[in-house]
Order: C-alpha cells, then sequence, then structure tokens
C-alpha cells in the first residue's frame, strides 16, 4: 500500500511517499499562512511530477497538523488532487501511546508514537529541533512520562538578531573554538554549545527523574548540526515526526 504522509508545522511542511512502511522519498516546502487550496493544489502537482508521484496510485494520504487555519486549506487541496478523504490525526487517534495530556500537539504525540513502534522494550526520549525545542519522554509501555518545551534554536537566533542592532545573520554550523575572535564565531558559539549545553542538562535530568538511561533520539531541521557533538544522542532522524504520524493513520 502506498500513501503520502503530510506533517503540516510551524515552520515547514513536510510531504513523505510511504510503500508499506518505508518512507521512499521525502520534500519540504515553507510554511505559509494566507495559502488556498489552489495555490497548494498547483504546488502538490507540480511536486509530484519532479518526484514521479501519480495521485490514483496512493492509497491513503495522513495529514497532522499543528497549524489549524492550514489544516482545512491542505485538507482540500489533497482532495483536489487525490479525489479521496485525506485521514486526518492528532493526540485522540488511538494508539499504543497514552498521551495524557489534552494540551499535547500533534507532533510531540507523533514522536512518541514513531519511538514507540521503532524502539520497544525501553525508555525513550526525543528530542524535536524544531520551531520549538521539545523532550518528550515515553516509558516502555507506551506511557507518556513528561514533555519539556523550551525555544528553538532558529526561533532564538532569529530574535536575538531582530531585537539587536549590530549582530549580523550567522550559518548555524560548529565554530572552530568554543571562544571566538570575531562577532560571527561568537553568535555561533552561544547558539551552538549553549544549547547543546540545554539539550545535554535535559537528557541527564530526565534520566535522573526516570530512573533509567533512556534511548534518545533526535528529529527536526538542525538536529544535524548538534547529532554528531555529543554522545547523549544514540540516532538522528529527520523523518521520525512523519513515521509517527504514518504509524497512526495506518490502521484507519
Amino acid at each position: 500500500m502506498k500513501s503520502i504522509v503530510i506533517n503540516v508545522g510551524n515552520s515547514n511542511i513536510r510531504f513523505g511517499l510511504f510503500n508499506e512502511d518505508n518512507c521512499e522519498v521525502s520534500w519540504v516546502i515553507n510554511t505559509k499562512p494566507y495559502r488556498t487550496p489552489d495555490e497548494l493544489y498547483v504546488q502538490i502537482s507540480m511536486l509530484y511530477q519532479t518526484y514521479k508521484i501519480e495521485p490514483g496510485e496512493i492509497d491513503k494520504v495522513i495529514i497532522g497538523s499543528v497549524v489549524p487555519q492550514l489544516t482545512k486549506v491542505i485538507n482540500a487541496a489533497v482532495k483536489k488532487v487525490h479525489d479521496l478523504d485525506p485521514v486526518i490525526v492528532d493526540r485522540t487517534t488511538p494508539s499504543e501511546v497514552v498521551a495524557k495530556s489534552r494540551q499535547m500537539g500533534t507532533d510531540i504525540y507523533a514522536n512518541l508514537v514513531a519511538a514507540h513502534n521503532l524502539y520497544p522494550d525501553r525508555k525513550k526520549i526525543v528530542l524535536d529541533f524544531g520551531t520549538a525545542l521539545t523532550a518528550s519522554c515515553v516509558a516502555e509501555d507506551g506511557e507518556t512520562l513528561g514533555v519539556i518545551i523550551a525555544p528553538g534554536i532558529v526561533t532564538a537566533l532569529n530574535s536575538l538578531i531582530s531585537q539587536t542592532a549590530q549582530l549580523p545573520e550567522i550559518e548555524l554550523v560548529k565554530p572552530k573554538s568554543v571562544l571566538g575572535l570575531d562577532t560571527v564565531s561568537c553568535m555561533q558559539s552561544g547558539m551552538v554549545y549553549g544549547f547543546l549545553g540545554m539539550v545535554e542538562g535535559f537528557i541527564s535530568r530526565i534520566n535522573d527523574e526516570v530512573n533509567d538511561d533512556c534511548f534518545v533520539v533526535a528529529t527536526g531541521g538542525v538536529s544535524h548540526v548538534y547529532k554528531p557533538l555529543t554522545d547523549k544522542i544514540h540516532v538522528m532522524d529527520r523523518l521520525h515526526t512523519l513515521k509517527g504520524l504514518y504509524f497512526l493513520g495506518k490502521s484507519l
């Protein structure tokens, strides 16, 4: 069975083509809140042509969204492309993961579902380096142990640049040294090592609180910057949230 899975985030919309449980190809477009179904229809159709995807060969479309104003729009666009009703999943969609809070975002729930399915029989922490930086923890039996939400790295960097007169835009990469001697390397050190210290602190404190050494998965836009810098992150998977949405919609 072939499925298209769509993760509507605050900064990006990620698409994935799944053949059974395997994601064969994935692509990302920018999240713009004021789009029409016709605009998205044209954009989706063009991307399908690029990746040689035939809409008629798709059996199911699964949508997970944290942007309510876009959910109906992308739902209408998908109906127009595929001539079928998409499956919309959220924290109320049944799974083996127990989403204790009614306020849990679809992305965090999907992260926990993916971790529970992909890495069974151990406690897991999922770090999502998105618009917000989140750390969520799930037990072996699917019980949600808790979540941390902090400002995202790029969100914090953009705020720093916009609120200061002389700090420039920078590339988010590891600097040559921790102590910088120019503005760019100083900022890079602050953003990379500052947030790395936060992430490692989250992991250590969660491990202490749950009295275990959790398996740690990193996902999200800038996770690739931080994974090589620490041995506390075991796996980096940019498609992790997408896989969770797939597992949620698979049986619906």
